[in-house]
């Protein structure tokens, strides 16, 4: 009967197999259109928050890079972020104590420290390579070429067995002219000098983050992973930063509040919930989401620093909101082979 659904049951992993095949959990009537599960809306939403986090950290961002190096900065925040994310892990193994859970503290220990490691090192690199590439062209420019990872994710996709269908390829071409218009339509060209091949080479290693956590979040906890994350991070800035820097006493006293804001809100809580959202969430939509950030941002300069926004502008703006809501939206399945 016309509007009646039923539960397609399939031997298949949890994500998407990129062939528009059916997966458990997944609700199908009778024409072959999935009704949109409850589990990636709420991760996609999840990624949203973290971009809005990312956005307004920009300005913290901007004012602790006035009083320190790039790499003093990267290392204040992430060992903020390690305090910040032990003290979650204590706090829920002092509750599940009182539950007499007898679970241990770490779970999964050799799988984490490799994840650690690997998503580390491959946002450390990104993080540097960022903050390089930024000094040297416009911030618009650097922008958009930061959030080209919202088509390399899909196009790596591809090589590594994951087709997106047509319809987030759609999504992501929607996504990228709104990016163009929001960073560098009637302001900017796009040309690649040695600056703008330090931010390709930053949306690169971003694609590799995304790919890495991607890869290791259904086998680890959230908040662990993201405290072995952040350690390596960690572990990694300081090394450069006493190699290439010189850090002071007052540096740190000037930047403290941006240091904060940074170290808990956009590496502590941000960067968690990427992780945990990335579980059960195809990467190309995870990218999708992730770009906000250039949205925000844009959004949190003109309400709060008073920066005007074109209307070029905000129609990109609303080009990148809408690829997210289309990636949202059903579609019909492909028929089996």
């Amino acid at each position: 009967m016309a509007g009646r659904y039923f539960l397609k049951h399939r031997e298949s992993i949890h994500k998407e197999d990129g062939q528009g095949t059916a997966l458990p959990g997944r609700l199908y009537n009778e024409r072959g259109f999935y009704i949109m599960d409850k589990k990636q809306l709420r991760n996609t939403l999840l990624l949203i928050c973290a971009a809005f986090i990312w956005g307004t950290a920009f300005v913290a961002q901007s004012v602790g890079s006035g009083y320190m190096g790039a790499y003093t900065f990267l290392a204040s925040r992430s060992w903020l972020a390690c305090v910040f994310l032990l003290g979650m892990l204590l706090v829920r193994r002092a509750g599940q104590k009182k539950r007499g859970s007898g679970l241990p503290f770490w779970i999964h220990g050799k799988t984490l420290v490799l994840g650690g490691i690997c998503c580390g090192t491959a946002l450390f690199a990104a993080s540097a390579a960022q903050q390089m590439g930024i000094g040297t062209t416009s911030t618009a420019k650097a922008g958009f070429m930061t959030a080209l990872y919202v088509v390399l994710v899909p196009v790596a996709g591809v090589f590594l067995g994951r087709r997106p269908g047509s319809k987030l390829w759609c999504c992501v071409a929607v996504s990228v002219v709104g990016l163009y218009l929001l960073c560098l339509a009637g302001r900017d060209t796009l040309s690649l000098t040695g600056g703008e091949w330090q931010l390709l080479l930053c949306a690169l290693l971003f694609t590799l983050q995304i790919l890495v956590v991607n890869h290791f979040s259904p086998k680890l906890d959230g908040i662990q992973l993201s405290f072995a994350q952040f350690l390596m991070v960690a572990v990694l800035s300081t090394i450069f930063m006493f190699v290439f820097e010189a850090p002071t006493i007052d540096q740190f006293r000037s930047a403290a509040v941006s240091i904060a804001y940074c170290g808990i809100m956009s590496s502590g809580v941000a960067f968690t919930l990427q992780i945990v959202a990335q579980r059960d969430l195809d990467p190309t939509i995870a990218s999708l989401a992730m770009c906000l950030e250039s949205v925000f941002s844009a959004l949190a300069g003109w309400l709060i620093l008073g920066e005007t926004l074109s209307a070029t502008e905000l129609c990109g703006c609303a080009l990148m909101f809408g690829a997210i809501v289309l990636a949202q939206l059903p579609e019909k399945r492909r028929a089996q082979a």
